[in-house]
């Protein structure tokens, strides 16, 4: 059966979700979302939609598989590592599981708070002040570590994959990135399903947000 995963036409908080139905080769379509043209950017294309798809707390991104219909893109990401088994093994994988879902998704969201705010390069110099040592902490974690709770990928690794790749993209020159970070993206870059979607029509790297964002907000 073919999963519907629902979103905007943006990479988003879809981005890490549609890296994992790939990895996993899970058979999938999707809904994308358009906005109407500026200033407006009438949302009425989801809107129109969002009451009548059964969800419980309609949102986007939406995952749509049979009868199982769920909101909340890390609620998505772990519906889909449990059917491989890619929520962490032992009780101490299961708990830095849980803590980096969470850290990371902080950091994606303090992230886009600084892109869509209208003072973005005001307020830019001190994100990239507080920028490396984030980066250091995630770098002092991973370790030697081959991906972020231990040997075998889990979700969080996706998620680990989209957030440092959206801070490479923005300072691309960036120490911290370097090192067992940048060895951790080019392992990730390096899985047979993830490089071929990479290649892929269907790979979306831009544009990360909304229209109304501050940075990379069109498709380049």
């Amino acid at each position: 059966m073919v999963v519907t995963l629902g979103y905007w036409d943006i990479r988003g908080l879809a981005h890490a979700i549609r890296l994992l139905l790939e990895y996993t080769e899970t058979p999938y379509q999707e809904r994308q979302y358009r906005p109407g043209p500026a200033p407006d950017y009438d949302p009425s294309d989801w809107t129109n939609e969002k009451e009548k798809l059964g969800l419980d707390f309609p949102n986007l991104p939406y995952l749509i598989d049979g009868t199982v219909k769920l909101t909340q893109s890390n609620a998505i990401l772990r519906y889909i590592a449990r059917k491989h088994n890619m929520c962490g093994e032992t009780e101490q994988e299961k708990v830095y599981v849980d803590m980096l879902e969470n850290h990371l998704m902080d950091l994606r969201m303090k992230f886009a708070l600084l892109c869509y705010n209208p003072d973005f390069e005001k307020l830019k110099p001190e994100y990239l002040e507080q920028l490396p040592g984030k980066l250091r902490e995630l770098s002092q974690f991973l370790g030697s570590r081959k991906w972020f709770v231990g040997d075998k990928l889990t979700y969080v690794d996706f998620l680990a994959y989209d957030v440092l790749d959206q801070q490479r993209m923005f300072v691309p020159d960036c120490p911290e990135l370097q090192g067992n970070l940048s060895q951790f993206l080019q392992r990730f870059e390096a899985l047979e399903k993830i490089s071929a979607y990479q290649r892929s029509g269907r790979f979306m790297k831009t544009p990360i947000f909304w229209r109304t964002a501050q940075w990379c907000n069109t498709k380049e």
